[in-house]
């Protein structure tokens, strides 16, 4: 069996501890290779790729033979869209950034593009709730139609510090988009704090009795794309997932995988994300043995 290969997201060397200082995509770029992941994912929120600064099939092409001469391959695009949240912003407004982001995917041969509904639990007004829900699986419908041209799939990470974190919310939404290029970016600490915790949900909570292995088996052939990360049941800032080094969280891993099996078995690259993790230089290393162990165990 062909395994997945493995990618690092380059926004662990921007976000959270390291924003003031951010290290250069290049950097990042070296750290990934020696590191011994397969390839990186990009974050495109500046100073890594941004889409208007890559605005051209040229631009694509020198980034792209740069990330190969570290004998590296792209595994996804993670743009910015906070300032078209797509659940209140006319259509055609968000598919106006959504394309260029979408263009920089095609220039560079990138196959996965990331999305979040942008708006924080409970800033949406309740009455407004199944409108704003509407318009939401509206836009992400013609974002993924409009993707199969450029043969990119459109994935949508859900997590606490987003609206729409419950399970039931999330397999709604991508049953109501209904589209094949369409799909869920299934993250192990976020689904952890949804499953297991409940966080920054409104209302009643909604947990599962076999925590991220049941979200799994629930969402199955919706997910497509996968972030690995373990958890400690806390957020960073009350906000979002803490990002918590291999072996120091409370995910059986073995136990989840296993339970997405079929589905994980199938895609390509499997990304470890370490967002808001002070410790990325020391436990990103460490990661790649610890999921190659993993992976082998779970696909063998």
């Amino acid at each position: 069996m062909t395994r997945p290969k493995l990618s690092l997201g380059s926004w662990a060397f921007s976000f959270g501890p390291f924003s003031q200082d951010p290290w250069p995509f290049s950097r990042v770029l070296r750290f990934i290779a020696e590191a011994g992941y397969d390839g990186v994912e990009i974050n495109g929120f500046r100073p890594h790729p941004h889409p208007d600064d890559f605005n051209t099939a040229a631009k694509c092409n020198d980034l792209v033979k740069e990330v190969e001469g570290y004998g590296l391959g792209i595994s996804g695009y993670a743009p910015a869209f906070g300032e078209v949240p797509p659940a209140q912003v006319d259509s055609e407004v968000y598919l106006g950034v959504f394309r260029k982001c979408l263009a920089f995917c095609d220039n560079c041969g990138i196959s996965k593009l990331r999305v979040d509904t942008v708006n924080s639990p409970g800033s949406l007004p309740v009455d407004e709730y199944e409108a704003r829900f509407t318009r939401l699986t509206k836009t992400w419908y013609l974002a993924a139609k409009e993707a199969v041209k450029a043969g990119v799939q459109v994935v949508w990470e859900f997590e606490p510090g987003f609206w729409l974190n419950k399970p039931s919310e999330v397999k709604r939404l991508v049953e109501a988009v209904n589209h094949e290029n369409f799909r869920l970016l299934f993250d192990t600490s976020h689904a952890y704090m949804g499953a297991v915790i409940g966080a920054r949900q409104t209302g009643n909570k909604e947990l599962l009795n076999r925590g991220v292995a049941e979200y799994g088996r629930l969402l199955g052939a919706t997910i497509g794309h996968l972030h690995l990360i373990d958890s400690d049941g806390s957020l960073h800032n009350d906000e979002t997932s803490i990002h918590t080094a291999f072996g120091h969280g409370k995910i059986n891993f073995l136990d989840v995988l296993t339970a997405i099996k079929p589905v994980i078995s199938q895609l390509p690259w499997w990304c470890v994300d370490f967002c808001f993790n002070p410790d990325t230089p020391t436990a990103g290393k460490n990661a790649v043995p610890f999921v190659r162990r993993v992976m082998e165990e779970v696909l063998r």
